[in-house]
């Protein structure tokens, strides 16, 4: 029996989906090169029918940022592994609409070159598309992104790249910096080892947003299998490879994140940091020893590497991440540990208390002293007045800490909520960039414009941007970059110490001292992981299920409110309308709440808790620490049974 029979056959007796059917046949009889055909010949004689479902049962989704899949299967196959590399790579990714392959790959930026080229002609210019590709250490990253630059060019475009891996932060300034139309980072983040992904900027350095975003997918999603196979060799002719030059331009804006520079001089800080393989040694190191940070970096994993060895997760998020930066902090008796995750643009910390151990912060609650701090230090240096402005703004996300709204109220400046993803603060200071421009005038250059004297036009026709951040360890100081950025937030947070070291203090009573003037704020957080064609369906069945049949009460706490974003209306403190989407926020009688929603970026259903007590002061503050952490942990055990259970399909 041929494979095409063979094929057929499965899908006839249920083992392999109608999609995946109709998807792997396409692809076997679709000229595609002799590896791939070859790969996915083995799979079906193999009888590896799981695999091929989770490979082939849908394209993989060129969301509203761009794409994020697994670039080697769980069950690879011969042909595509072929020769390993020196750092553990397969010789191809893996073959399957639903991998993050060539194919997928070049099927993505054929889309977005047909959307930037449809752009310009509706704007009447003949400029030729332009585009910055920068990527990090992953498998294939390299690769990926000289294979993107070689497309966009064959397509009639101009493509930048870096001469070697470079972070998502410096991606995002240099689409402004050298005026390119968009851009795309080549990056799966903190994803495992297996990922890799295609992120996509628009020309303000931002994430795509809409009305872009939804274009863009759909110019994706027109471009067929044998238009793909027209652009899978890599020709590097014609490609710009950025240099020193452009390392400098980033970093001389990423320095400007410290606002009193002589702090970090006169304190002697002394840092742990690690790159956890990736990218930022690249930039954030000589940014810190710049500043005059002691910096020790963490041996074992300085060196960039697919594989991650050191860790479980190369997230900054995860405690076992820092483990091997904390144990040289304790043996060195250093202030402060930072981490960066594969791309840079996370920061993840752990900070010397008054015992002298080395504890872990949560990104909520680096968050809360960064705005804390960084507002009072505007208002010292009258950046902006003692009483604070509504000109002024710290940009948050929904499912970061309500301590944050607290800070800001107490400041006097105002505080703007948007849904989860940086593109979303990156969306806001666009707004706020093109009010003042609008008001200055055509021959107004924003970017030219000194950041002191950029700050004091926008308090006065538009918004300062303050500061910006999301709960899951990511920080913008700003507004020159437009995405989260892990090298600047390790400086920032550094000023943040060493302030905290010259008053005498740790980090943990300065984080104290904000607890008894705004009362005391905990946070937790639920991720259910569903993989593959079946995991999708539990994720629906989830969301679906929140807005058909809302929760009513946990255990005997009662729902005392119910938010769909997809339904309802919600304007924020600019009374800008926010987008619908799949997300729900729930407030109980106790004042607790969570929000509820399905993770953009990897196979998992996420939670995020918060709960909070009021404190009267220092002496209530333990009382109130303690009860908080048991009525929230109660509460996340009822909110995952719950969730497994909406997981499954109806009985009966």
């Amino acid at each position: 029996m041929n494979i095409p029979d063979q094929i057929k056959a499965a899908a006839q007796a249920g083992q392999l989906l109608p999609s995946t059917a109709e998807n792997l046949t396409a692809w076997y009889q679709g000229g595609l090169p002799a590896w791939a055909t070859e790969s996915m010949a083995e799979l079906v004689q193999r009888g590896a029918w799981s695999e091929l479902n989770d490979r082939f049962f849908r394209y993989l989704e060129f969301g509203t940022g761009g794409m994020r899949g697994r670039t080697i299967g769980v069950v690879p196959a011969k042909a595509e592994t072929g020769q390993l590399s020196d750092t553990g790579s397969p010789e191809h990714a893996g073959i399957g609409c639903n991998m993050m392959n060539d194919f997928t790959l070049v099927r993505a930026t054929i889309g977005l070159h047909r959307y930037v080229a449809k752009y310009l002609a509706d704007k009447k210019s003949t400029a030729r598309p332009k585009i910055v590709i920068a990527h990090d250490v992953r498998h294939f990253s390299r690769h990926f992104c000289e294979l993107a630059a070689a497309t966009w060019i064959r397509l009639g475009g101009e493509a930048s790249i870096f001469e070697g891996p470079r972070s998502t932060p410096q991606l995002s300034f240099s689409v402004r910096r050298y005026q390119a139309h968009c851009g795309v980072v080549i990056t799966a983040s903190h994803n495992p080892p297996h990922d890799n992904g295609f992120k996509a900027y628009f020309e303000d350095g931002g994430q795509v947003t809409p009305p872009h975003d939804k274009a863009i997918i759909n110019e994706v999603n027109g471009v067929t299998l044998a238009t793909v196979a027209q652009h899978l060799a890599k020709n590097p002719a014609g490609i710009v490879t950025l240099g020193r030059v452009a390392d400098d331009d980033y970093m001389g804006v990423a320095a400007q994140a410290v606002i009193d520079p002589a702090l970090l001089r006169k304190t002697g800080l002394r840092v742990v940091y690690t790159n956890i393989h990736g990218v930022g040694g690249v930039t954030t190191v000589p940014l810190l020893i710049h500043a005059g940070v002691k910096v020790t970096e963490v041996p074992e994993q300085m060196a960039f590497d697919a594989r991650f060895p050191t860790v479980k997760s190369p997230n900054p998020e995860n405690a076992e991440a820092l483990s091997l930066g904390v144990a040289l902090a304790e043996k060195g008796g250093h202030d402060v540990v930072m981490a960066t995750d594969p791309d840079s643009d996370r920061m993840g910390t752990a900070v010397r208390n008054r015992a002298g151990k080395m504890e872990l912060l949560s990104g909520n609650q680096v968050g809360a002293m960064l705005a804390d701090y960084r507002i009072n230090k505007y208002k010292e240096l009258g950046w902006i007045p003692q009483e604070g402005t509504p000109s002024a703004a710290l940009v948050k996300t929904y499912v970061t800490t309500p301590l944050q709204d607290t800070i800001a109220r107490q400041h006097g400046v105002k505080v703007i909520n948007t849904l989860t993803g940086f593109k979303w603060i990156a969306a806001k200071i666009r707004g706020y960039e093109q009010k003042l421009v609008a008001a200055m005038g055509k021959d107004f250059n924003y970017d030219a414009t000194p950041f002191r004297e950029r700050a004091a036009l926008l308090q006065k026709y538009s918004t300062f941007y303050l500061f910006g951040c999301e709960e899951s360890y990511g920080y913008l100081a700003n507004d020159d970059v437009r995405d989260k950025d892990g090298n600047s937030a390790c400086l920032m947070f550094s000023e943040v110490c060493a302030w905290v070291k010259s008053r005498g203090l740790t980090v943990p009573e300065y984080l104290d001292e904000i607890y008894l003037r705004c009362g005391f704020y905990l946070e937790g957080v639920i991720n259910i992981y569903y993989e593959g064609a079946s995991g999708a369906a539990k994720i629906k069945r989830i969301l679906d299920s929140y807005r058909s049949a809302p929760p009513k009460n946990f255990g005997d706490i009662a729902v005392a409110r119910f938010q769909d974003f997809g339904r309802e209306k919600f304007t924020d403190a600019d009374n800008e309308v926010i987008p619908t989407t799949d997300l729900y926020v729930v407030t109980l009688v106790n004042g607790y709440s969570f929000a509820a929603r399905g993770s953009g970026t990897e196979p998992k259903m996420k939670f995020y808790l918060f709960g909070q007590e009021p404190v009267n002061g220092a002496t209530d503050l333990a009382a109130a620490k303690a009860k908080t952490k048991v009525t929230l942990g109660k509460l996340k055990t009822l909110i995952e049974a719950d969730a497994r259970q909406r997981a499954e399909p109806p009985t009966g």
